[in-house]
């Protein structure tokens, strides 16, 4: 059985060769750039200001009015709240043995019937992946039972964008079925140890120097 998060399935998607080589076999490590150590100096200060109200630093002082808006959404507020499931889809603990998949949600809002999944991003709006909120929207219907609707978001914060978009508990089915295909794809390259790759653009900045389309 694989496991996964949708960080590591993006990452295959994109390139399999570099998952292995990365993920799996660790024989290269990814390194942060200037653009991923900001994108971790925001998320732990958001964290710090939505758990604990620790006031946010001159640098991203620009950031709590957009916060507090999602903030004042009346419900019981988890930052950071980590969830993953078992194959058969159903819930666990984030480190139980036999999880399937797993993630973190950046702030959750649970009112009722309905929560607010919110995912923050401080890279450009321009390459949205809207997929990452479907995953979170199927481990919070397996989480809390009660919860029929899932208004998920992800927050540009740097830009001060908001894209928006809604899951519904009969649809899960769905849901599910948009990652099926590669899943199996990964499923497939874990049976047969073939990790092809996947050429493009970003080849440059990639850690597998040893690959043979890796640029200088």
């Amino acid at each position: 059985m694989i496991k996964w998060s949708y960080s590591g399935l993006k990452q295959y998607v994109n390139c399999p060769k570099q998952f292995n080589e990365v993920r799996v076999l660790q024989k290269y490590k990814q390194e942060d750039t200037k653009y991923t150590l900001y994108g971790k100096e925001v998320h732990k200060a958001l964290e710090d200001y939505a758990r604990d109200k620790k006031p946010l630093g001159r640098n991203h002082k620009q950031f709590q009015s957009v916060v507090d808006v999602l903030l004042d959404i009346p419900g019981e507020k988890y930052v950071e709240y980590q969830m993953a499931l078992r194959i058969d889809h159903t819930p666990c603990s984030f480190d139980a043995p036999d999880y399937w998949v797993r993630g973190i949600a950046d702030l959750m809002i649970v009112d009722g019937d309905t929560a607010f999944v919110i995912d923050y991003k401080t890279g450009n709006n321009k390459y949205a992946d809207p997929k990452q909120l479907k995953l979170m929207a199927l481990m919070t219907f397996a989480h809390f039972p009660d919860v029929e609707t899932v208004k998920g978001g992800l927050l540009f914060v740097v830009k001060n964008s908001f894209l928006p978009d809604e899951y519904v508990r009969s649809k899960q089915d769905k849901y599910w079925r948009d990652f099926a295909g590669d899943l199996q794809r990964m499923e497939m390259s874990y049976d047969t140890g073939k990790w092809l790759p996947n050429p493009s653009g970003l080849c440059r900045y990639c850690p597998v120097t040893t690959c043979e389309f890796h640029k200088d």
